[in-house]
């Protein structure tokens, strides 16, 4: 299993957009280019419906010759009221309740990290009862909640580069950029 971060979305920085519809910067002939280019073989695609992601499996569909399926629980983390604002502009009571109880803190209204990882390791376990490898377009927190082995902050530091990717094997993950 692969699973590839999107590349750059237009969006300024500092922005809280986890669900929001972002399109794609306008780097990303090059950022898809360099990231199909980087790829393992795989027998089939699975995106996010955002279109950040499903521009990209278009993209590297075009590249392979495959198809590809969309599968809306490889969504990133739905941040309720925090989506589209400034991180720094979030009240800080409610920053230090979800830093109080990470896992399942939902200040926002959206979901928890607990949920978000529940709905990921439930599609990735649906994909691994399949013959051969599959490419997952996702995002950053789809790829962390995935590698996940612990409900506390620093177990979802992983970072991973826009247009990069993670290898798996059943629960074992390798970064690659």
């Amino acid at each position: 299993m692969i699973l590839l971060r999107h590349t750059t979305p237009d969006v300024t920085p500092g922005i809280c957009y986890g669900q929001t519809d972002l399109d794609v910067a306008t780097s990303f002939e090059r950022e898809a280019a360099a990231a199909s280019a980087a790829l393992p073989e795989f027998e089939r695609i699975v995106s996010s419906p955002l279109q950040r992601c499903r521009k990209l499996a278009e993209f590297v569909s075009a590249q392979v010759d495959l198809s590809f399926d969309i599968d809306p629980r490889f969504k990133e983390m739905d941040f309720g009221s925090w989506e589209g604002r400034l991180w720094s502009e979030i009240e800080r009571s409610e920053i230090d309740a979800w830093a109080a109880n990470f896992y399942h803190a939902r200040p926002h209204g959206g979901e928890s990290v607990a949920i978000l990882q529940g709905r990921v390791r439930n599609a990735l376990k649906d994909l691994l009862d399949r013959d051969g490898s599959t490419l997952i377009v996702c995002h950053a927190g789809i790829i962390r909640a995935a590698l996940a082995r612990g409900e506390a902050a620093e177990n979802f530091n992983t970072e991973i580069a826009f247009g990069g990717f993670v290898t798996m094997s059943n629960t074992e993950g390798v970064l690659h950029e």
